[in-house]
C-alpha cells in the first residue's frame, strides 16, 4: 500500500512529467544519439537486474538469503556479461566503483557485467520489498544518485530494481513493458533534478524480459 500511495504521489508531480519512453531499437537514431551521449560521459546508467525468468519468486525478502530470492537465470548471468562486453566494446567510459543494491539479482548481475572488484554494494539501491520502513529513505537516495553531477568523462552505473526507478522517474518509464529485465535508463542529472534521456537495450533478450512474480 505504502509502495502504491508513493507512485500515485510522484506521477502527480509535475516536475518529472515528461513523454512516454520505450527501448531504444537496435540500430534507430535515438540509439545513436544516446551512445553519442554516453561516449563524452556525465550521465547516469541505471540498470535493472539480468533476465530472472523461470526463477522462483522471492519468498523470505532477507537480504542475506539467497535461496529465498528471486536471483538471476543462467541467461541473466549470460546477459549481464554481454553487458559489460557491449559497454566496453562501445566506447562507454564507466565511473568506478559500480554501485549495485545487495539484494543478489542486482549485486550479482553487476558483478557479472563489470568484475567484483569494480562493484560497491549498497543499501541505496535496495530493491523496494525489502526496504521496509526505509523505502522512504531508499527513494530519496536514488534521486540523489539520479541528480547529483558526474565529472565529464565518466558516466556514473547503478543496478537496481525497477519499482523504486520508476517511481522516482514517473511518468517517462512507469508502466506497460517499457523497462524490461538487463536494459538502462539513461539519466542526464541536473543538481537538483534530473531527465531521463531513454531506455538502452545493450543486450536484448527473447521474450518480453519481464519475471511473472
Amino acid at each position: 500500500m505504502l509502495r502504491r500511495a508513493l507512485l500515485v504521489l510522484t506521477l502527480a508531480s509535475p516536475a518529472l512529467a515528461q513523454a512516454r519512453l520505450e527501448a531504444v531499437a537496435p540500430e534507430s537514431d535515438a540509439r545513436r544519439a544516446l551512445l553519442a551521449r554516453l561516449r563524452r560521459g556525465g550521465l547516469v546508467l541505471f540498470f535493472r537486474h539480468a533476465d530472472t525468468r523461470g526463477e522462483p519468486c522471492d519468498r523470505s525478502f532477507r537480504v542475506g538469503d539467497r535461496p529465498g530470492q528471486r536471483n538471476i537465470s543462467e541467461a541473466g548471468r549470460a546477459q549481464a556479461r554481454r553487458v559489460g562486453e557491449r559497454i566496453r566494446d562501445l566506447g562507454i567510459p564507466v565511473a568506478l566503483p559500480v554501485l549495485a543494491g545487495p539484494v543478489f539479482r542486482a549485486r550479482d548481475t553487476a558483478e557479472e557485467a563489470f568484475g567484483a572488484a569494480n562493484v560497491v554494494v549498497t543499501d541505496r539501491l535496495l530493491a523496494d520489498d525489502y526496504a521496509g520502513d526505509r523505502l522512504g529513505w531508499v527513494l530519496d537516495q536514488h534521486r540523489h544518485l539520479f541528480s547529483a553531477p558526474v565529472p565529464a568523462g565518466a558516466n556514473r552505473v547503478l543496478v537496481g530494481h525497477r519499482t523504486p526507478a520508476i517511481i522516482v522517474a514517473g511518468e517517462a518509464v512507469v508502466g506497460g513493458r517499457a523497462f524490461p529485465e538487463g536494459t538502462a535508463l539513461v539519466v542526464a542529472p541536473g543538481g537538483d533534478s534530473f531527465r531521463v534521456l531513454g531506455i538502452l537495450a545493450l543486450a536484448p533478450l527473447v521474450g518480453d524480459g519481464f519475471h511473472g512474480c
